[in-house]
């Protein structure tokens, strides 16, 4: 797995996976692409140029599809489907003391089952009661508060997932510092791995 900056991973097995792409430099191309809502930073139309085949399809929430050509799979939370012969599920992503995003407008994360292993990318989320039911052995927290859940709440959340590896995002970019990603490494109840940005 790749961390591409902000809340953008590319995750590479039997197929090319990319999340969230933003200003991105052109890579590998994409076999699937996940958009977790339509905000700029999360939804880059010019990112997703630079990775885009006529194969790729790109699974995104009914207002982000709405803006998009191709093979597209419009998605909302509790949605299963298998793309590109992998499953993936739709999970809830929304503030619960914020206003940035709410719940009504159905933003998304995603649970990606790849070469035996379960990711979770929790899209731009607070610690929420669904996260209970979440299981996953690898998973893609926000740290950064603000407009997400901060250090302190993704290391609870982690108490809830039980991962067996964690990696922060959603700092460095827009909001958010490395010291927000090292916080949360002192305080999760699991291996946390800091990325270093890559290509």
């Amino acid at each position: 797995m790749v961390w591409l900056g902000h809340s953008s991973f590319r995750i590479t097995g039997d197929k090319v996976v990319y999340l969230d792409p933003f200003r991105i430099a052109p890579g590998t191309p994409a076999d699937v692409i996940l958009i977790t809502h339509d905000h700029y930073d999360h939804f880059d139309m010019d990112a997703i140029a630079k990775i885009y085949q006529a194969e790729t399809v790109i699974v995104a929430p009914v207002r982000a599809c709405r803006r998009l050509a191709g093979h597209t799979n419009p998605v909302c939370p509790g949605d299963k489907l298998t793309v590109a012969g992998l499953s993936i599920e739709v999970v809830p992503a929304y503030n619960m003391d914020k206003q940035f995003h709410p719940q009504e407008n159905q933003n998304v994360g995603y649970i990606i089952h790849m070469n035996n292993t379960t990711y979770y990318h929790a899209g731009d989320t607070d610690l929420i009661p669904e996260m209970k039911n979440i299981r996953a052995e690898v998973v893609f927290l926000p740290v950064s508060g603000t407009y997400t859940m901060n250090a302190v709440e993704a290391a609870a959340a982690v108490r809830e997932i039980r991962p067996k590896i964690a990696v922060p995002m959603h700092w460095g970019t827009v909001c958010g510092s490395r010291a927000d990603a090292e916080k949360f490494q002192k305080l999760a109840d699991c291996n946390v791995v800091i990325l270093n940005r890559g290509i």
